[in-house]
């Protein structure tokens, strides 16, 4: 039998996956129409982006899941919500340093990659949502 901590593990890799795939898909769409409008900067645009998002999406599961292992389990560990908080902000410095450069940089069409990023974002949460409903994670385990 699959302990709760495990199963919460595996929603959180499922909802990777998932948002994953809708980056990917993101970034194609993205391109085509960045394509359509731009030319070939639509495209880098879209593929940053879509890049960020996923990255940024990645950083948030990934910490939560290195904060369960490092806490024995235990998400009421202050080991566990210091690795968390730490992810968030490093997370938020990261987007302010990648907002600045995107928008001062004459290689990308901001418009496209932010747009690209907002889609990338909304993808992800549905897909954490999917995952999460579909993860049947119990409340209380039974030993």
């Amino acid at each position: 039998m699959s302990s709760a901590v495990q199963l919460a593990a595996k929603a959180l890799r499922t909802a990777l996956l998932f948002g994953g795939v809708a980056s990917l898909g993101i970034a194609l769409v993205g391109g085509a129409i960045g394509y359509s409008l731009v030319g070939s900067t639509g495209i880098w645009s879209a593929l940053v982006g879509s890049a960020v998002a996923f990255v940024f999406m990645g950083i948030t599961a990934g910490s939560i899941l290195v904060g369960q292992k490092a806490s024995g389990g235990s998400i009421a560990s202050g080991l566990f919500f210091a690795i968390v908080l730490g992810s968030w902000l490093l997370k938020f410095v990261l987007f302010l340093v990648v907002a600045f450069a995107i928008r001062n940089s004459d290689a990308l069409d901001p418009v496209i990659a932010f747009s690209c990023v907002i889609a990338a974002v909304l993808g992800a949460l549905v897909s954490d949502v999917i995952a999460i409903a579909r993860a049947r994670v119990p409340i209380v385990d039974m030993v």
